[in-house]
């Protein structure tokens, strides 16, 4: 299996001293959750790196960023155009926090800031999706959050997959070809806990120390990684996998690339 990241931010050594590149936590990411043997090429929009061409790609992850999905950045701008052209293409995406809000506001969803301010911590969610619900082994899952923005109605066409009483749209999917998520499946608790650290001021005191509270226990990401790559090989957690997205993979570990068009 051979799949894009495009990675839509970059940490500083205050973030995350331990890893160089967001994309590395996904790439981690998978290969805990079972999919060693996948590889990976990585593009950095922010520099305005894409692929010459999508179509070596079995599915395309769009990365959480700083930025505002619905900001005129031109660099912002360009990847909102890149990933309309991919979903009138049916290309498979899988978005994350900022990538979540990206293909909300390209699939015509309003996007803006959370009415409750933010979210920081470990949340619980819950699955309205009974294939999600049945694979993960359970009605509720926890993930690490951090976001001031969100989805705030589910895109046209698209079905609710889980939901809390903050984020009323945490997971959306069209069809077999997107699934979106706001919160990080692929973060750990040092880098939230980093991230919390670094914006007390923001949260003011009550969000701050909830946040630093919640993060003492582990979250669900490899288990949620195990869907997303359900998703990606077959189109739903339980359904067969299609040929046509069986792209071929190389038989050593994952590999990372960078290029520009």
């Amino acid at each position: 299996m051979h799949v894009c990241i495009l990675e839509n931010d970059s940490f500083d050594s205050r973030t995350a001293p331990h890893i160089s590149r967001i994309a590395d936590l996904f790439v981690n990411l998978f290969r805990k959750a079972g999919a060693e043997h996948w590889s990976f090429d990585v593009f950095n929009t922010v520099h305005g790196e894409y692929p010459e061409s999508f179509e070596p790609y079995a599915a395309v992850v769009l990365t959480g960023s700083r930025a505002d999905a619905f900001s005129a950045e031109p660099w912002v701008v360009e990847l909102r155009e890149r990933v309309d052209a991919l979903l009138a293409r049916r290309k498979k995406l899988v978005g994350i926090c900022f990538g979540h809000q990206i293909l909300g506001y390209c699939l015509g969803a309003p996007v803006g800031r959370a009415p409750q301010g933010w979210n920081m911590g470990r949340m619980q969610y819950r699955w309205h999706e009974p294939a999600y619900a049945a694979a993960h082994g359970s009605v509720t899952f926890h993930l690490l959050a951090t976001h001031q923005d969100q989805v705030l109605d589910v895109p046209p066409g698209a079905r609710l997959l889980a939901s809390n009483d903050t984020c009323p749209v945490a997971a959306f999917a069209v069809d077999d070809h997107v699934l979106s998520l706001q919160p990080h499946p692929e973060m750990d608790v040092t880098i939230l806990g980093n991230l919390i650290n670094m914006r007390r001021e923001k949260l003011g005191e009550e969000k701050f120390a909830a946040g630093l509270e919640s993060i003492r226990h582990e979250h669900e990401g490899v288990a949620i990684a195990r869907l997303m790559a359900a998703f990606i090989a077959r189109g739903s957690p339980g359904g067969p996998q299609r040929p046509d997205q069986a792209a071929s993979a190389p038989d050593s570990s994952s590999t990372t690339r960078s290029e520009k068009q």
